[in-house]
């Protein structure tokens, strides 16, 4: 699903010809389940805080591929209580994992500009970014979770009270996302306005949620993978928008920890 419109109700749907993203989702679902996720679909696009929604496309595609099995990240929540020190954290596990501070600038460069539908992809020492579509990026398609691992997540996150729409599918790109040996880490803040909380995923430390690691009401946002030096953008872009991934099994979720205990406990 992906909509479109005014921004903010306010403002007009396109700037220099270009329209204004306001949400989008995707998953894969067993052909019983389709009407029911349609109908989600369309009532989130509706009722989204970036905007008025003019247009709404929706796709369904029957993919003959079996999928590709996995587990999901470990997820845990850092204390964060400001953007400067959320950004902070993101660096230290981010640099901890040997991606560059020149490559971290230009990522949140990247962020802080805002626009993009996709991810950026950046190399973890040069910083180069290799994705040619500056606007669209890559986009991670093609993925979803079993109905057992949807259930058996949706409780853990319900014990921590974080089990909504925008933490279940920001895991699962992030699972697919690192589930790739050539992709070291991801960032990611989301642009929507309403909500601060960022993350950075990794094999190492999981899936790290950091809260207030931006401004309410800021519109920036976006996501950027960090790969290794000398990866084909063609490799790692066939598999996360074309090769379907189906989460299988579910990886322990931790409540709020301190970036020590982060650090402390590598792969949770």
């Amino acid at each position: 699903m992906r909509a479109s419109g005014t921004r903010g109700g306010m403002r007009p749907a396109r700037y220099n010809g270009k329209e204004v993203h306001i949400s989008g989702a995707e998953g894969l679902y067993e052909a019983s389940d389709i009407q029911k996720a349609v109908k989600q679909y369309v009532e989130r696009a509706l009722s989204h805080p970036r905007g008025k929604v003019d247009r709404i496309l929706l796709t369904i595609e029957d993919i003959m591929q079996d999928p590709r099995e996995i587990s999901s990240l470990p997820l845990a929540t850092v204390k964060s209580r400001t953007p400067s020190e959320g950004e902070t954290i993101a660096k230290l596990l981010l640099g901890s994992l040997c991606v560059s501070e020149k490559a971290m600038k230009n990522a949140f460069s990247l962020i802080r500009k805002g626009g993009m539908t996709g991810a950026a992809v950046v190399t973890e020492l040069r910083g180069v970014r290799l994705d040619r579509n500056r606007q669209r990026g890559i986009r991670v398609s093609r993925l979803g979770l079993s109905r057992p691992a949807l259930k058996s997540l949706s409780s853990r996150l319900s014990r921590l009270g974080i089990n909504t729409d925008t933490v279940r599918e920001a895991l699962t790109l992030a699972s697919k996302v690192l589930s790739s040996r050539r992709i070291v880490a991801e960032l990611c803040i989301s642009d929507d306005p309403d909500y601060t909380t960022g993350y950075i995923a990794s094999r190492e430390f999981g899936y790290v949620r950091i809260p207030n690691i931006k401004s309410r009401r800021s519109r920036e946002g976006g996501r950027t993978f960090f790969v290794r030096e000398g990866t084909h953008i063609k490799e790692i872009g066939n598999y996360l928008e074309r090769v379907p991934v189906v989460i299988r099994e579910i990886a322990p979720c931790r409540g709020m920890v301190t970036i020590d205990e982060i650090f402390d406990s590598p792969d949770q």
